[in-house]
């Protein structure tokens, strides 16, 4: 592992990386915290002031353009944004349920998910984490994505062998 990747990258991207980090780092912490504490809602501004400059930053980065100068991570980054929105005016309206709700998503689907892309051979993150062997960031997308969707279909997936099982008595 070397820094050097992010160190030499445009300063947008540093912005980006050191947002990254904090969301990542300070989720949990708003996320699972009691709710309601002073930690919580600290946490939780934190969380939200730095997950906009990870979305907002994100229209500074061009190296994933599909569509001119946009990806599909930017309409991730337009999600983001709205996310942070209704999770905020949901919290204010008193509807906590669909608050923890939408800022769970995001931070499991969002940050985490989208955030695993980033180990794509060639981006600055699989230059700074992988450099030797840039082929095992397909690994590690592969498999991060195989304990997401194991971790979305397990309820459904145990209703199933419930079901399954009492036939089979």
């Amino acid at each position: 592992m070397t820094l050097a990747p992010i160190l030499n990258a445009a300063p947008i991207i540093q912005i980006h990386v050191a947002a990254a980090v904090i969301g990542i780092l300070i989720g949990p912490l708003a996320l699972y915290w009691r709710q309601g504490t002073r930690l919580h809602k600290t946490a939780g501004y934190i969380w939200v002031s730095t997950m906009a400059v990870l979305a907002l930053s994100s229209f500074g980065i061009h190296s994933f353009a599909v569509i001119g100068p946009f990806s599909p991570l930017h309409g991730l980054a337009l999600f983001t944004l709205w996310s942070l929105y209704e999770g905020v005016r949901r919290a204010r309206a008193g509807e906590i349920a669909i608050h923890r709700r939408v800022f769970r998503s995001l931070y499991w689907l969002g940050v985490m998910v989208a955030g695993l892309f980033n180990f794509l051979p060639g981006r600055v993150i699989n230059r700074t984490v992988i450099p030797e062997t840039p082929e095992l960031g397909y690994v590690l997308i592969a498999f991060g994505l195989g304990i997401a969707m194991f971790l979305v279909l397990r309820p459904w997936l145990q209703a199933f062998w419930r079901r399954y099982a009492l036939r089979t008595q």
